[in-house]
């Protein structure tokens, strides 16, 4: 395979976003929705109203019961294809995320959680503050951080080279 700056296809919008947002949105849900109930000992709908807390509050989104929580998927997927979208812009001008998509997946997916944990949750009506999230259990800060590196940021990247590769046949 010619990995070559000249050979490295750009990947199309439509992929990396729409697909890559859809499967890191999945992956991530399905490891929300069963490690925190096992976990924390919490619902299914409890794990849902903490995203809806970030632009509600904690007890609006209590309050709000399954409206909330179903508030609280859509923002989840809403947030995949943002991050989706970040990866596909810097790979379109970034070539090497894209012949290098296993160690640029997994980096990305460390800044993505990192970005999460210290810069959007305190930013959020949820008041996380930025050094609140170093004083989680152990079990799980390595989820939030495992997680992203292979479950967000690895397949949006693998995804994206994808992506490239289709692009480049067709031109």
């Amino acid at each position: 395979m010619d990995t070559t700056p000249s050979a490295v296809g750009k990947p199309s919008a439509l992929h990396t976003i729409g697909l890559g947002g859809l499967a890191i949105g999945i992956l991530d849900f399905i490891d929300a929705s069963t490690f925190f109930p096992l976990y924390y000992g919490i619902t299914f709908q409890q794990v849902w109203w903490g995203p809806a807390s970030g632009i509600l509050g904690r007890e609006a989104a209590r309050e709000g019961g399954w409206n909330t929580a179903v508030l609280g998927i859509f923002l989840h997927f809403v947030v995949a294809m943002c991050i989706a979208a970040v990866y596909y812009l810097f790979a379109r001008g970034i070539p090497f995320l894209i012949r290098h998509p296993i160690v640029s997946g997994l980096a990305f997916g460390l800044i993505a959680n990192y970005v999460m944990q210290c810069v959007v949750l305190p930013l959020s009506a949820r008041r996380t503050s930025p050094t609140g999230v170093f004083s989680e259990p152990m079990g799980s800060m390595l989820n939030s951080i495992i997680g992203h590196m292979f479950l967000v940021g690895l397949p949006v990247a693998l995804i994206a080279a994808w992506s490239a590769r289709q692009n480049r046949r067709l031109a």
